[in-house]
């Protein structure tokens, strides 16, 4: 056994780690849809949601299937939605959405990992109000000027259309987001949404070109992002080099 065997292992065991990682998160978010409503996919639209977000991360049948059985058995979970805000350096900042079964564990994670990054937790609404929260969707095969048609038909109120090279993303207020969908599944049934979800999308975005600042925000997205806890992390900054890419 050489040095390269011991690569592909690490690698593969890291892959295994983050696989199971997503796994984790996903199947709390089944979870606490199913337990929103009825646990039925077809008269629970949240649920459904979590089902077609799992699917597209390839997220194993078995683990869809077990988290909704176990939200129709006796066991309950509480689970809790919380929203974290922050300020980094460069005028940087960021959105942290968690859901959680343990709001004293998540709190306490977020508060540390923000200090020790170099971040400052901020209170509710303090950087919430420089966002926009907007449905986004992305796929291929059609024109601006057809989207826009169906748009239109659908008496949807989108905010834009943008396409780049073939790729079509259209964002309007999350308010419009059932529309949307309901719209360009009319038009071509068989649609492939690339993207599909609700976000917070930056009013205004940072250019960070300091390398000691590129660090200190790629460190805290990471952590963050490696949390069971959190479901989804939004930041205003612009064109952020993967970790190890900043020179």
């Amino acid at each position: 056994m050489g040095r390269a065997h011991e690569v592909r292992a690490a690698s593969m065991a890291k892959t295994a780690a983050v696989k199971s990682k997503q796994n984790a998160k996903f199947a709390m978010a089944i979870y606490a849809a199913a337990k929103s409503g009825v646990p039925d996919p077809d008269l629970n639209q949240s649920l459904k949601k979590e089902i077609e977000k799992a699917k597209k991360a390839q997220i194993p049948a078995e683990v869809i299937r077990r988290s909704i059985e176990k939200a129709k058995g006796g066991a309950e979970e509480a689970y809790q939605e919380i929203r974290y805000e922050g300020f980094g350096p460069s005028n940087s900042m960021i959105i942290v959405d968690c859901l959680t079964d343990n709001v004293n564990r998540t709190y306490t994670f977020i508060r540390t990992t923000f200090s020790r990054s170099g971040w400052k937790l901020g209170v509710s609404g303090s950087v919430q109000h420089q966002f926009s929260n907007q449905a986004l969707l992305s796929f291929e095969g059609f024109t601006d000027e057809e989207v826009l048609e169906i748009m239109v038909a659908g008496d949807c109120d989108v905010t834009d259309i943008q396409v780049d090279e073939g790729l079509v993303t259209v964002t309007a207020p999350s308010t419009e987001y059932s529309k949307m969908k309901t719209a360009m599944t009319a038009a071509k049934s068989d649609i492939e949404f690339l993207e599909d979800k609700i976000a917070w999308i930056p009013m205004t975005y940072v250019t960070v070109t300091d390398e000691t600042d590129i660090h200190h925000i790629q460190k805290l997205i990471g952590l963050l992002e490696e949390n069971d806890d959190v479901q989804d992390v939004y930041h205003n900054v612009q064109d952020l080099p993967e970790e190890g890419d900043a020179e």
